[in-house]
C-alpha cells in the first residue's frame, strides 16, 4: 500500500529534524574531555589514580600519553577501557515506524528514554557479566577523530534526505566487519551476553526493552510518541518492562521503584522471593530505582557529597539525570564534575537481529564531564543487589550515608521496615490482565510527568 501525502511530508520533515539535531548535537563530540592528574575518577563504583608528580590535566582519549609514565598510562587505559564497555545508546534514525505514529526516528525527544535504557543495560551488564567485565575490544575502536565522525554523518545526512527526495532507498554506511579473535571458554560466554543485552535494547518493535516497547507501556501514563518524559516516568516505565519481558534470560531479574522516595524494605525482598518462571521458587536481582529531586528550581550543592558517594558504590548503575530538558547518563565523577554518556547523537539503526551484528556503536569513545551545579535536579538513582543478603547491607550503608551526607533534617530519600502497604499506600500488583498500570500507579505516573516532588 502506497503512503499517504500526510506520512510522506512526515518523513521528509523527520529527515530534516534528524539532520537538524545533528548539526545541533555532534559539536559535542568535536571536544576533548579533560581529567586532572590530582584527584581520584570514579566510575560506577571502580576508582582510577592518574597522579603524577607534575600537575596539570590529562585527556583520555590518548593524545598525550607520552607525557605521563607508564605506570599512569596504563592506569588511563584501564578507565578508558571500563568506560568504553558500557553501553551507549543514543537518538536513532530510520527505524521500523513507532506504531500510532509516523515516527522513525527518536532525535529531539527520546533522550530520556534512552539514558533509561543505558541506566537498566548497566544493570543487566552487572547481572550477566559482574562489574569486572570489560569488553575485549574496547581500545581497538577508532580514534576519537570526532571532526571526521561529523564530517561522514553530515555527508550521510545529505545522502540520506536526498534518496528520500527521490523515492529511493535509505543508503546505509557498511560498518567494520568484526574482528577475529581467539577467545577461550568464558570470554565467548561473556560475548554471547553482551550481545544479547545489547540486543534486548535494539530498535525494533520486539525488542524486550526497545524503544517502541517503552513507549507503548508509556501510554499507559498519557505519553505518545515525541513527548519528552521525565526521570520518574521512565522509572515506571523500566519497571513495567522487565515485568513483561517473557525471555527466560530475563526472569531472575526485577525492579522496583521507591514510592514517594522511599523504598519499603518487606516490598522489595517480596519481589525478590517471587516466583521466578514456570513456578519454580527462586531468589530475584532486584534493581532499585529511586526517583528524587536535589532541590527547588535549581540543583542543591549539599547534595554533591551524596551524589559522589552514590557512584562510588559499585552496586550503583548509574543515574538518570542530566541538564534542564536534556537527558544524559551519569555513570562517575571527577571533583566537582560529573563524568556522563550523551544520548544526544543521532546514528543509523542497526538491525541487531542479525549475526555479529556491528557493535562499535553501542560503545561511547570518550566520556564527558560537567559541573555538578548544572545539573537538573530531577533525576533517577539507580542501583543492583543479586542476594536478598545483597540489599539489606546496600540499604544500610546508603542509610548511613544518607544520614552523613544530609545537613536537614531530612534525608533525600529512606530505607524503611515493612511493606507499603503497612502505612497505608495503595499496593502495586505485580500482574494486571486488562491494565498494565493500576489506577494508584497512573496517578502517581501523572503527578510524576509534571515532575513535582515533595520537599522534606
Amino acid at each position: 500500500m502506497e503512503a499517504t501525502g500526510t506520512d510522506e511530508v512526515e518523513k521528509i520533515k523527520s529527515k530534516f529534524m534528524s539532520a537538524w539535531h545533528n548539526m545541533k548535537y555532534s559539536w559535542v563530540l568535536k571536544t576533548k574531555t579533560y581529567f586532572s592528574r590530582n584527584s581520584p575518577v570514579f566510575l560506577l563504583g571502580k576508582c582510577y589514580h592518574f597522579k603524577t608528580e607534575e600537575s596539570g590535566e590529562l585527556s583520555t582519549d590518548g593524545s598525550n600519553f607520552d607525557k605521563i609514565s607508564t605506570e599512569i598510562s596504563g592506569n588511563v587505559e584501564e578507565f578508558r577501557k571500563d568506560f568504553i564497555s558500557r553501553i551507549w545508546l543514543t537518538y536513532r534514525e530510520e527505524f521500523p515506524q513507532i506504531k500510532g505514529s509516523a515516527l522513525t526516528t527518536d532525535c529531539g525527544w527520546g533522550c530520556t528514554l534512552r539514558t533509561g535504557q543505558m541506566l537498566l543495560a548497566q544493570g543487566l551488564m552487572l547481572h550477566f557479566l559482574g562489574r569486572a567485565w570489560v569488553w575485549p575490544e574496547a581500545l581497538d575502536m577508532e580514534s576519537c577523530d570526532w571532526e571526521s565522525w561529523t564530517s561522514s554523518t553530515v555527508r550521510k545526512l545529505t545522502a540520506s534526505l536526498e534518496a528520500s527526495l527521490t523515492a529511493e532507498r535509505d543508503p546505509r554506511v557498511l560498518a567494520r566487519p568484526p574482528a577475529r579473535r581467539d577467545w577461550d571458554g568464558t570470554e565467548r560466554r561473556n560475548e554471547v551476553y553482551h550481545r544479547k543485552i545489547i540486543s534486548w535494547f535494539g530498535d525494533s518493535p520486539l525488542a524486550a526493552f526497545g524503544l517502541h516497547q517503552l513507549i507503548e507501556y508509556g501510554k499507559k501514563s498519557g505519553k505518545v510518541a515525541g513527548d519528552w518524559y521525565g526521570p520518574a516516568v521512565v522509572a515506571h516505565i523500566l519497571r513495567k518492562a522487565v515485568e513483561e519481558a517473557r525471555d527466560p534470560e530475563l526472569q531472575g531479574v526485577t525492579v522496583y521503584v521507591a514510592q514517594d522516595c522511599t523504598v519499603y524494605s518487606s516490598d522489595v525482598i517480596d519481589r525478590q522471593c517471587s516466583l521466578v518462571d514456570s513456578g519454580k521458587a527462586g531468589t530475584k536481582a532486584v534493581i532499585i530505582l529511586v526517583p528524587v529531586r536535589l532541590g527547588g528550581e535549581r540543583t542543591n550543592t549539599d547534595y554533591l557529597e551524596f551524589v559522589k558517594g552514590i557512584l562510588s558504590l559499585e552496586y550503583c548503575v548509574g543515574i538518570i539525570g542530566g541538564k534542564p530538558k536534556q537527558s544524559y547518563y551519569f555513570a562517575g565523577f571527577q571533583d566537582d564534575s560529573l563524568i556522563y554518556m550523551d544520548p544526544h547523537y543521532c546514528q543509523s539503526f542497526v538491525d541487531v537481529s542479525i549475526k555479529d551484528f556491528p557493535l562499535e556503536s553501542f560503545h561511547c569513545p570518550s566520556p564527558k564531564k560537567m559541573s555538578f551545579k548544572k545539573m537538573d535536579p530531577s533525576c533517577t538513582i539507580g542501583f543492583y543487589c543479586r542476594t536478598v543478603q545483597d540489599f539489606e547491607k546496600a540499604s544500610e550503608e546508603i542509610t548511613k550515608m544518607l544520614k552523613s551526607s544530609s545537613k536537614e533534617k531530612y534525608p533525600l530519600f529512606t530505607f524503611v521496615k515493612g511493606h507499603s502497604r503497612d502505612y497505608d499506600f495503595a499496593s502495586s500488583p505485580l500482574h494486571e490482565e486488562n491494565d498494565l498500570f493500576s489506577e494508584d500507579e497512573k496517578k502517581r505516573l501523572k503527578r510524576f510527568s509534571t515532575e513535582e516532588f515533595v520537599l522534606l
